[in-house]
């Protein structure tokens, strides 16, 4: 099936300790981490975890430290066992494959990228690149040829012959990345990638990283305690706590409707008008006008509920015009053609621009802003008030 997800977790618990099994008991009959470490001494990792991640998405997992995350994406590969449950990539169960089936899996499907990125001191920048590509097998001369095009990618051309203490943290992350990336691996594992480096660094590593997807279109799962850069990357994001899921969605589902107060602390001091996107505010495009004569866009007028429009005619959005123009244009030509002087010049915004960068232009308006896509299609309409609403304090917890 081409809709069915890439990956499937179904039921996950994981219990750490000697006997996994023989508390697993007193975990499906609800007991908590602090009971079952001080009844049993066993730890509870995670807890009746379901998920599923579609190909090409940047799948976020976050939460503070302890919350299960980093146990989480080690099931993801088998670097860990669960002690129930079930983990689907493709379709197939990946507790069902032998140790050659999973050595494969690791070298082919998988890559990961490591917060201390996890490079070879002794070997120079491109023979750490092209490590995954030896362990495949690759012949060298295609070896080098691959590990080049992606330092080249990663922005480290020129590097190759370095060893990895010449070169800065970030650098060094380029490293790792080139290294995850150069298998051609469908799936990318980030476990808290990028965060030893440097706010500015880490910042230009994300971009970086936003950057190759739009080209590579990978299966990215990024693990982070930092909700700013979990707005900033995720597609859809899981939040964590004490080894369970206390709420999937989109950035904007998370920001604005927090299911529970442990999110609704982590998102409150959230910055909204850098995280949110016009798409996330808009009204639908209600008001259009896109008769060519005076007298059918004024019956076209007519039947809105606003006295103003959009126009469009066949070269896409042209500016907005009022329905007092159109009444008094009617008076002397009403099969005239609606003509550039009865328009007036409004800009339009796109669906993914950041609420921040178009806050200027809402305030030299009065009437909400058109919001046209790349391709010139009406999406919506901006309104200030909707705006100035979802930028304050007022949003609505979810039941």
């Amino acid at each position: 099936m081409a809709d069915q997800p890439l990956i499937e977790i179904r039921n996950l618990y994981k219990v750490f300790g000697k006997k996994p099994a023989s508390v697993m008991p007193l975990v499906h009959d609800g007991a908590g981490k602090d009971q079952l470490l001080a009844d049993t001494g066993h730890t509870l990792g995670l807890r009746d975890i379901n998920l599923s991640i579609e190909r090409g998405e940047i799948f976020v997992i976050m939460g503070l430290s302890g919350s299960g995350k980093s146990t989480m994406i080690r099931h993801f590969n088998r670097l860990i066992d669960p002690t129930e449950g079930q983990i689907l990539v493709d379709g197939i169960d990946v507790m069902l494959l032998n140790n050659k089936e999973l050595e494969q899996f690791r070298r082919h499907k998988m890559s990961m990228v490591f917060q201390r990125f996890g490079l070879l001191p002794h070997k120079t920048v491109l023979e750490n690149v092209a490590y995954g590509l030896s362990v495949q097998g690759m012949k060298k001369p295609e070896q080098v040829l691959k590990a080049t095009e992606w330092l080249e990618t990663v922005g480290l051309k020129g590097y190759e012959k370095q060893y990895p203490s010449q070169l800065s943290g970030g650098q060094q992350q380029r490293v790792g990345l080139a290294r995850a990336l150069c298998t051609d691996a469908e799936i990318l594992l980030m476990d808290e990638a990028f965060s030893a480096l440097d706010p500015l660094i880490r910042s230009e590593m994300q971009d970086q990283l936003i950057e190759l997807q739009d080209k590579l279109h990978k299966t990215i799962i990024f693990i982070t305690h930092d909700l700013d850069e979990a707005l900033r990357l995720g597609d859809r994001i899981a939040i964590l706590k004490d080894g369970e899921l206390v709420q999937m969605g989109k950035p904007e589902e998370i920001l604005l409707h927090p299911a529970t107060d442990y999110v609704e602390a982590f998102v409150k001091d959230v910055n909204r008008a850098r995280a949110l996107t016009v798409e996330t505010v808009m009204q639908p495009p209600i008001n259009r006008i896109s008769a060519s004569t005076i007298g059918g866009a004024l019956e076209q007028m007519k039947k809105l509920p606003e006295n103003y429009g959009y126009y469009f005619n066949d070269d896409g959005y042209q500016g907005i015009v009022l329905q007092e123009s159109l009444e008094e244009a009617v008076k002397t030509d009403a099969a005239g053609s609606v003509e550039d002087n009865m328009v007036e010049e409004l800009d339009s915004v796109f669906p993914d621009a950041i609420l921040e960068s178009i806050i200027p232009d809402t305030l030299e308006t009065i009437y909400p802003l058109p919001v046209v896509d790349s391709d010139g299609e009406f999406q919506g309409e901006l309104c200030r008030s909707d705006l100035i609403e979802v930028l304050s304090e007022t949003h609505t917890k979810a039941a």
